[in-house]
């Protein structure tokens, strides 16, 4: 049985959550979207405390997904770092009660510079909602702290507003999984959405094949010299007729017995296997191997459109990619 004051305050973090999203006024965050939408300088985001910590991530989360963006710290801001506003720049203030000296502080400066200000804030007729040119008002309850002090609950809400309002910036500009790839380019995002099947493919020589006349008997040095577990049965064009792995050797085995050898591999392959053009993702040939849980495959043959084998590649290489 689970601990009854976890399960309580999921309970109450549902509870606060549901209320979040029933009282949400969706017209006032399309005012501010818009907003930021128009922009035509740098989406600053700001916030003091845990807000702050929110603020820096919606501002990655922007810069990652195409809206030029970047974290401003309300403390560096009044010791020099405000050089970096810039008219037609929006500075978006993430605050729970709205009272923040420092986000206030910061307001004379960045007005003379004909900048747009946003409050998203919690607290209803704060001196930020009421200094700012657009507020984004919380509706919050409770935090999950038994003493309503440390940021939860306030803290969730900001991140589920600033990542809404990220990704509708995204879809917006039409931010496309190309422009996501050059923006990650390291790490397993990187690879997943960059590394294509012919970057890891075995081509050439190093294919295992046969034609569908051969007998099995003289397919076995071509399987167990090229050790990937297949070879792939092709017309006198390279053009796939079919697949003949380990696993249907040794079913032939214990259906066939030493009878089996002599068999062509037309009779043993298995015809019009699963394929994949070389332009496509790594990603993609791996999901497609995976696709069918009860019989998952290790290799896959790489097809031109005409079914022209010009590469196999394997589910150990894929793995080893770190994709």
């Amino acid at each position: 049985m689970a601990n009854p004051i976890l399960s309580e305050l999921v309970e109450k973090e549902r509870y606060y959550l549901n209320l979040f999203f029933d009282q949400l006024n969706i017209e006032n965050m399309d005012e501010v979207l818009q907003v930021l939408l128009n922009c035509e300088g740098t989406i600053i985001m700001t916030g003091v405390g845990k807000s702050g910590l929110i603020a820096k991530k919606i501002a990655d989360t922007m810069t990652s997904t195409g809206t030029q963006a970047l974290y401003l710290s309300p403390a560096n801001a009044l010791h020099g770092d405000i050089g970096i506003v810039k008219p037609k720049d929006v500075l978006v203030m993430f605050s729970k009660s709205g009272e923040s000296d420092e986000l206030l502080s910061l307001l004379p400066f960045v007005r003379n510079k004909d900048v747009k200000t946003i409050g998203i804030v919690s607290g209803a007729n704060s001196r930020l909602s009421k200094a700012v040119d657009t507020t984004l008002e919380l509706p919050s309850q409770k935090e999950l702290c038994p003493f309503d002090m440390a940021p939860t609950t306030s803290t969730t809400i900001q991140a589920i507003v600033g990542d809404v309002l990220a990704i509708t910036l995204m879809r917006l500009k039409n931010f496309t999984l190309d422009d996501f790839a050059k923006v990650h380019p390291a790490g397993r995002i990187g690879r997943r959405i960059s590394m294509k099947v012919k970057d890891l493919m075995l081509s050439g020589s190093c294919i295992p094949t046969c034609t569908p006349d051969a007998k099995l008997v003289d397919t076995l040095l071509e399987l167990t010299n090229k050790q990937c577990g297949c070879v792939l049965v092709t017309d006198t064009q390279k053009k796939l007729l079919g697949i003949f792995t380990d696993g249907d050797l040794r079913r032939a085995l214990q259906q066939k017995g030493g009878q089996a050898l002599e068999s062509p591999l037309q009779e043993l392959m298995v015809p019009v296997p699963r394929w994949i053009g070389p332009d496509k993702l790594a990603w993609d040939a791996m999901k497609l191997m995976e696709s069918n849980q009860k019989s998952p495959i290790m290799v896959l043959p790489v097809l031109e459109e005409d079914q022209t084998v010009v590469g196999l590649i394997k589910m150990h290489d894929l793995v080893q990619s770190g994709i």
